[in-house]
């Protein structure tokens, strides 16, 4: 095996390993919600989302705007480049950086 498909593997498997990680933490950070008429997170969900969520999303963002970057001449040539661009930077990015602590918007208002 060449040094560059180890590296690609080792990649591939910390993606994967990350999104589902991420998926099971946003899981647990939605059941502990506070029963409170507000929808206030509890101080579990904060603190899972500042020692887990918040690196694994960080993490998902990096990793997504490699994948953008390297696409990027491949969408440039089907003409779709907003899409992706969307799905793999903007939307993570705006979930690890813009959103409450606590709130993953798995719940409704």
């Amino acid at each position: 095996m060449s040094a560059k498909s180890r590296v690609f593997s080792f990649v591939a498997a910390a993606a994967l390993l990350g999104a589902s990680a991420s998926a099971a933490a946003v899981d647990s950070v939605d059941a502990s919600f506070s029963t409170e008429s507000d929808n206030t997170p509890s101080s579990g969900a904060i603190a899972m989302d500042i020692i887990l969520l918040r690196p694994l999303s960080l993490m998902g963002t990096v990793l997504g705007t490699a994948v953008f970057v390297a696409g990027l001449p491949f969408e440039a040539i089907s003409g779709d480049i907003s899409g992706p661009a969307k799905r793999l930077v903007v939307q993570p990015a705006k979930f690890t950086f813009t959103r409450p602590l606590g709130d993953t918007g798995g719940r409704s208002n």
